[in-house]
């Protein structure tokens, strides 16, 4: 992972953000596994597909090797991870925050700061969501992302769909030029 001046390392009302480094792989692991089993037991049901431990491991393994990709995590006030994100290019590739801050507004405080990291020259931002996951769908839709018509499959099994999302940038998501990176 490269570090740019677009790095989150701030601090707000509810939660630190910053880069995340390789060192916390395993903090990540513990929080996006049980928020996946919880949001998406109904899409992967656990007794047929149970939460690909190892391969998402060796996932985020490679993302942190990748000098394209940018991870981020936010933390509470002991430096716990409570959320993470990362992003290349133009895509918002992972998301998520700790099943217990569900509902908090901390995931919308992630996806802010996350939207200010991205080159202010790109104007279109795309993520894929799973087709079943309905509680991400209206999450990102409240945020301004919308649904496009290109789907694709997962390739973790039962290989469910895919549904490309994009957000138009407009002012609410660009820094201020006070705020933007040298």
């Amino acid at each position: 992972m490269r570090i740019l001046g677009a790095s989150l390392g701030s601090v707000t009302g509810k939660a630190r953000f910053r880069d995340a480094t390789s060192a916390d792989v395993y903090a990540i692991m513990a929080i996006q596994e049980p928020a996946a089993v919880e949001g998406l037991g109904h899409i992967f049901p656990q007794d047929e597909h149970p939460f690909p431990r190892t391969e998402v491991a060796e996932r985020w393994v490679a993302e942190f090797a990748r000098p394209d990709t940018f991870v981020y995590v936010s933390t509470d006030d002991s430096e716990r991870i409570t959320g993470f994100a990362a992003r290349r290019a133009s895509e918002l590739m992972h998301f998520g925050t700790a099943l217990q801050t569900w509902g908090t507004g901390l995931a919308t405080e992630l996806h802010d700061h996350l939207v200010a990291t991205f080159p202010q020259s790109l104007h279109v931002l795309h993520l894929f969501v799973f087709s079943e996951n309905g509680r991400a769908r209206r999450f990102y839709e409240k945020l301004g992302w919308v649904a496009t018509s290109e789907t694709r499959r997962t390739a973790f099994p039962p290989h469910p769909t895919l549904v490309r999302y994009e957000l138009r940038r407009d002012s609410k998501h660009r820094l201020p030029a006070s705020q933007l990176p040298l």
